[in-house]
């Protein structure tokens, strides 16, 4: 780690400078992609409702279908290798669908084959980054350091999706593509720049059905823990709803209100300026109120705005959209924010990679069932009825958290989880994480 001196952290710290590079650019591509794709199955494919939103839904489904053992073995191999690796097949990977549409060989089957696959690298390196993030900033960097990374990631979901319009208006949804692939070729040549190296990991014998103990390990930390348990089946509940939405929001935008793509483009871009506003505001909001009732003031308060985005109509309307969205963005990152630090200050490292994990193969776990959910409600419905459900969702879930310890809180516990020579999750007292008055 680089030793803490004055001045901001991206000044002071050039690995960490890297990784932001990295990831940001990487994040700028993924909102280039998230537009241009369901772009490319309605304007190019004639794909139906249903077929977007199972397009949202596959580039999920890697998340339930091997999410478990990637965290056990991401916490026997060093994260950096494993998030190059990543970073390079979803280079080739997006990089084949222009390709694919200059010889005649674009099809609804090919995006949901690219879906799949990025969606399986996605996996290995958000696991591998999270845990990786823990190891390269001392414990007293990584709020900030959360908070940066969520902020930029919002910001470049402004320029990516703003732009993945633009691109898709004026030279074509499919050329979007090519820009998402250079996006990854910048974040693996930040990757490859970065100087610390990891504790190389002992490579011990390993008895019969190690790995099956391992998951089993990760599940148990989650059910194990009040704050975990409640934290994971919040993201769970909240992540159907958001998905619901998301996966049908351009389809609506298009066909129902009856918007160009560039404008679509445009909304959505607007959209994540909440983003930016949550991770600026998180730490600031949480060191002053707690940050177990800044948990409850993100994600509940403002998930109510998200009633105002089925309202959307034509022209002057259009400002439901962008405000109700911007109220679920902020609520999202900022919360975000909170949970990331927490996570990172609350397990021992060399269990972060399974918490990681296992925390998001319960909570992305129900993407693709949002993402079906949407789909289906929009086919069987309408569009906006389907999103009237789908947002409906969004604050309903919020009833998890009311009705836990952290609506008793102030603060979430401070002091890392302890365990026993067993393995099974024991919680020490947390100063601050007390019932309030």
């Amino acid at each position: 780690m680089t030793p803490r001196t004055s001045g901001g952290l991206l000044r002071r710290h050039r690995d960490f400078r890297l990784l932001w590079c990295g990831e940001t650019a990487g994040k700028y591509g993924s909102a280039v992609t998230g537009v241009a794709m369901p772009l490319i199955a309605v304007s190019t494919l004639h794909a139906d409702t249903f077929e977007v939103g199972l397009l949202a839904a596959t580039a999920w489904a890697p998340w339930l279908l091997i999410g478990l053992p990637v965290g056990a073995w991401v916490d026997r191999l060093p994260r950096r290798p494993v998030m190059l690796a990543a970073a390079a097949a979803s280079l080739v990977l997006f990089a084949s669908v222009p390709v694919a549409a200059r010889t005649g060989l674009l099809s609804v089957g090919l995006l949901l084959a690219v879906a799949l696959l990025t969606g399986t690298a996605a996996v290995f390196f958000q696991t591998a980054y999270s845990a990786y993030l823990a190891g390269l900033l001392d414990p007293a960097d990584q709020p900030e350091g959360n908070a940066k990374l969520h902020g930029s990631a919002s910001a470049a979901q402004i320029a990516g999706q703003g732009s993945g319009g633009l691109i898709a208006q004026l030279a074509g949804a499919v050329n979007g593509m090519f820009v998402n692939a250079a996006t990854f070729l910048v974040s693996l040549l930040c990757l490859t720049g970065i100087r610390f190296r990891e504790p190389r990991v002992p490579r011990a014998e390993r008895p019969p059905r190690a790995l099956a103990r391992e998951v089993a390990e990760g599940l148990r930390l989650i059910a194990g823990d009040r704050w975990l348990r409640t934290l994971t089946l919040f993201a769970a509940a909240s992540n159907l709803a958001l998905m619901g939405y998301q996966s049908i929001a351009v389809v609506f935008l298009v066909r129902t209100v009856g918007l160009a793509p560039g404008l679509v483009g445009g909304l959505i871009a607007a959209v994540s300026l909440g983003g930016v506003a949550g991770a600026f505001c998180a730490r600031r909001v949480a060191a002053r109120v707690g940050d177990a009732r800044a948990t409850l003031l993100f994600e509940v308060g403002l998930a109510v705005g998200a009633l105002l985005m089925p309202m959307t109509v034509e022209g002057p309307g259009t400002a439901l959209f962008v405000a109700g969205g911007v109220c679920v963005t902020a609520g999202v990152v900022g919360g975000n924010v909170i949970k990331a630090s927490f996570q990172q200050r609350y397990c021992p490292p060399e269990l972060l990679g399974r918490l990681t994990a296992t925390s998001a193969f319960i909570s992305y776990g129900t993407l693709p069932l949002g993402a079906l959910l949407g789909g289906a409600l929009g086919t069987a419905l309408g569009l906006r009825a389907a999103m009237w459900i789908t947002t409906a969702g969004i604050p309903l879930a919020g009833l998890i958290l009311l009705f836990s310890p952290i609506r008793r809180s102030r603060d979430l516990p401070v002091s890392p989880l302890a365990r026993r020579h067993d393995g099974t999750p024991a919680r020490k007292s947390a100063q601050g994480g007390g019932p309030l008055p």
